[in-house]
């Protein structure tokens, strides 16, 4: 071989080594995973600011586009593709799977932290003190409201019939409650906690109601994540990954509860409230879910039980709404 021919063969060999090396690198670092991204204000927004905090996603083959999403169009960007993974709760996605959705949970997210709140003044000291008053709740179809009927339903208090509801937003509910123009409050953390800060009273937490109801142990799941089963099918090992960060960082916040003082801005508190931000890591830490297994499946199952029972889903799904990877 001359030298001319020496020189050609030696670099294609470059080039092609270099291509290999290109192609690995690209197949480490992976295509992007569109994901839920919770607004201020929600459990859910601690998620991002702790991994970051944290350095809990250290595999370069996982790589998270935080997408925000709207709740009430996530069924949409789902099935669409411009979200690949949201969260959903038991009884919002099987009202979906009645209707044809093929979406499925496959991993923990959030326990359920639903608390109702009274003002410090208040002569009330449980939910069954307030049969025949006003509550003010978040939509009649939100997992917030659907899981403390659920829950209220199990100790006989049929809260459709029992009390009187005024459903709005978050926003709208926090007005009323801070006028005094409703008894008491179901809402979620940190919500709850920045009205404690502020002197109102915590009077039952949903999860606690379920639990004694039931004889269970752990907390209710609230949400849990979700996809199309199209995409779970075709990319089940980065969903592993998924799951495997959430239990991490889930599991980070049980074990590390400071943490949550640290991002108190990052998930909607402000400066001046120090008090709630000082109570955020004993009140918000187990909203944080790490378990997904049988017992968590016997409850969601459960739930949709109720939920078929109360009227609120017109039948149980067929099939099962979640799935073990």
């Amino acid at each position: 071989m001359n030298r001319r021919k020496l020189l050609q063969t030696a670099t294609a060999a470059g080039i092609a080594g270099l291509g290999a090396t290109f192609s690995r690198i690209a197949g480490a670092q992976g295509k992007s995973v569109r994901i839920t991204l919770p607004s201020p204000g929600s459990a859910g927004s601690a998620w991002r600011p702790v991994i970051e905090r944290l350095k809990l996603q250290t595999d370069p083959a996982l790589q998270l586009q935080w997408v925000v999403a709207d709740p009430g169009k996530m069924q949409t960007q789902l099935s669409a593709g411009t979200l690949d993974i949201g969260v959903f709760g038991a009884v919002g996605l099987a009202t979906l799977a009645n209707r044809g959705s093929d979406i499925e949970l496959f991993g923990p997210a959030l326990n359920n932290h639903g608390r109702w709140i009274v003002p410090a003044d208040s002569p009330y000291k449980a939910p069954r003190d307030l049969i025949g008053k006003t509550i003010a709740s978040t939509a009649e179809t939100s997992e917030t409201w659907q899981q403390a009927r659920i829950a209220a339903s199990l100790s006989g208090i049929d809260l459709k019939k029992d009390v009187k509801v005024i459903f709005g937003s978050p926003t709208a509910n926090l007005a009323l409650f801070e006028r005094g123009d409703v008894d008491a409050i179901i809402t979620l953390e940190p919500t709850a906690t920045r009205l404690v800060g502020r002197g109102a009273r915590e009077i039952a937490r949903v999860a606690d109601t379920w639990k004694q109801a039931t004889g269970l142990t752990e907390d209710p799941i609230l949400v849990g994540l979700a996809a199309s089963r199209k995409w779970l099918d075709s990319n089940r090992e980065t969903a592993l990954k998924v799951v495997d960060l959430f239990k991490r960082v889930n599991g980070a916040i049980r074990q590390q509860p400071q943490v949550l003082t640290a991002i108190a801005a990052e998930i909607g508190l402000k400066a001046e409230e120090t008090r709630a931000s000082a109570l955020l890591a004993e009140r918000l830490a187990p909203s944080y879910a790490t378990r997904w297994d049988e017992q968590v499946f016997a409850t969601i199952d459960k739930q949709i039980e109720v939920a078929t029972r109360l009227g609120i889903l017109e039948r149980a799904p067929v099939a099962k709404i979640y799935r073990q990877l």
